[in-house]
């Protein structure tokens, strides 16, 4: 297949094909739905809203992305011209703030036609609370947070920008064909392929991973004894069902800003804090001093990638080993050199890496030695600079879609309102309660503010104190 509808197609990337490949083995097709909603404290001019979202439509390519089924089942994409769709508008005044919650999370566990049908859907709102805005649900092979997260910044500061005097439109978008071509070129081979090969290669046959649960040993333990082999580190970590909900803890503003200015102050990311607070947690329930996490990378280094839209994240176990020995700040920094070696060869593709893993290891489906996944989302819509709407208060929120490919994943981002932490366990709910996510997300906490308020205090006292 070379064209569709008069339009050029291309092969899926890296990370699509990660994202396709485990929507086909998931019986709830909406997994890979992204669920967002934007509102503002005044009136707005639903016309000129339109105006402005047809407008972001023609700045992002990759919200006009299509896919197409050749005959022997291969997935291609393309991008229509234009995206002429009516944008529907939903008046949810007198509505109950839950129901109207709960319609939109119905509208998020809907799936997508996925051939040849628009992959995201724009709803302009009126909430219960009199704010107004519009509600976005994109696939999640189209557009990661950040790219929607920078589509809807889009959308306001066009909006801003033919309402009010004096101010300026949004600056130049990039083209997300453009970076495409440059992501399949390097999937054609390269020289920088071969070196993240060799060092994922390099990093499966020598790392030493074994599986931890929120629970301690037991899961571990019960498949030893049924396989009567003490030597086994994996474990099936696989749920009857897909049924999923999201926990999510409220970190206050105050203690938010403590554990930001120990990153600042330390020079180590959010990521690598939260990520030394998680293996803490697992080491202290399981007595492990090796803790593996999947980690999400971004891949938005450059202007062109952070502004080009579509879907970058790639996502790699993580397997770290701290002493009980090693001080707090000497487990994070062991943390930040790890990801700044797997960071420098993130492009590798994910798919290709689990698969020569499993073959290495000889697991089975579903095997695995992670309990979990981490991101941490930086982005708001504040953090991105936006500035038009002055003084007017704004209200962001997510939904959750139903369904869920692992047990647990975990997302850490900033509230819109203050700039405070939220933590949402996405969870199967077959295999969490909401009590045992509470009870991680108490001690997750215990472990971090004792950390960073004794940052050389040795691990193995941190455990004892916590």
């Amino acid at each position: 297949m070379k064209t569709r509808y008069g339009n050029k197609v291309y092969p899926l990337t890296a990370a699509q094909r990660l994202h396709f490949f485990y929507q086909q083995y998931c019986p709830k097709k909406q997994v890979l739905n992204i669920g967002t909603s934007v509102t503002i404290e005044t009136e707005v001019n639903f016309e000129e809203l339109k105006k402005a979202i047809y407008q972001a439509y023609d700045r992002c390519e990759s919200m006009r992305l299509r896919f197409a089924k050749d005959k022997d089942g291969t997935c291609y994409q393309y991008v229509v011209k234009k995206e002429e769709r009516d944008i529907e508008y939903v008046n949810f005044t007198g509505w109950k703030e839950e129901d109207a919650q709960n319609e939109m999370k119905k509208w998020t566990s809907v799936p997508f036609e996925k051939y040849d049908s628009p992959q995201n859907r724009i709803v302009m709102i009126t909430a219960p609370d009199g704010y107004n805005g519009l509600y976005l649900l994109v696939d999640h092979m189209t557009m990661d947070a950040q790219s929607l997260i920078g589509f809807l910044k889009d959308i306001i500061e066009l909006y801003c920008s033919s309402m009010y005097e004096g101010v300026n439109p949004p600056t130049a978008t990039y083209s997300y064909l453009e970076q495409l071509k440059k992501d399949l070129a390097y999937e054609q081979g390269c020289k920088a392929q071969e070196r993240d090969r060799e060092f994922f290669h390099n990093l499966i046959e020598t790392a030493n991973p074994i599986y931890n649960d929120i629970d301690g040993v037991k899961r571990l333990m019960e498949v030893r004894r049924e396989k009567k082999d003490d030597t086994l580190r994996a474990v099936k970590d696989v749920s009857e069902s897909v049924d999923s909900n999201i926990a999510a803890f409220h970190l206050e503003a105050e203690p938010s800003r403590r554990l930001l200015e120990f990153c600042h102050e330390n020079q180590v990311s959010m990521v690598c804090l939260l990520m030394m607070g998680l293996r803490t947690y697992f080491q202290k329930l399981n007595g492990y001093d090796e803790v593996s996490i999947v980690t999400t990378v971004a891949r938005r280094a450059t202007v062109k990638e952070k502004k080009s839209g579509g879907t970058r994240i790639h996502c790699f176990p993580f397997c770290t080993s701290v002493s009980k020995d090693d001080t707090f700040i000497e487990g994070i920094y062991k943390i930040r050199d790890g990801q700044n070696r797997l960071f420098r060869h993130a492009n590798f593709d994910p798919v290709e890496y689990y698969g020569y893993r499993s073959k290495y290891y000889g697991f089975k489906e579903g095997e695995t030695f992670e309990p979990m996944s981490l991101t941490y989302q930086p982005m708001t819509l504040q953090e991105k600079g936006l500035t038009q709407l002055g003084d007017i208060k704004y209200k962001t929120q997510w939904y959750p879609n139903g369904a869920a490919a692992h047990r647990l994943y975990l997302t850490v981002m900033h509230r819109s309102t203050d700039n405070g932490l939220d933590f949402n366990f996405e969870h199967q709910t077959g295999a969490y309660s909401y009590e045992k996510l509470e009870y991680f997300y108490y001690y997750l906490c215990k472990i971090l503010f004792k950390g960073i308020e004794n940052k050389d205090l040795k691990v193995g006292d941190i455990l004892n104190l916590v």
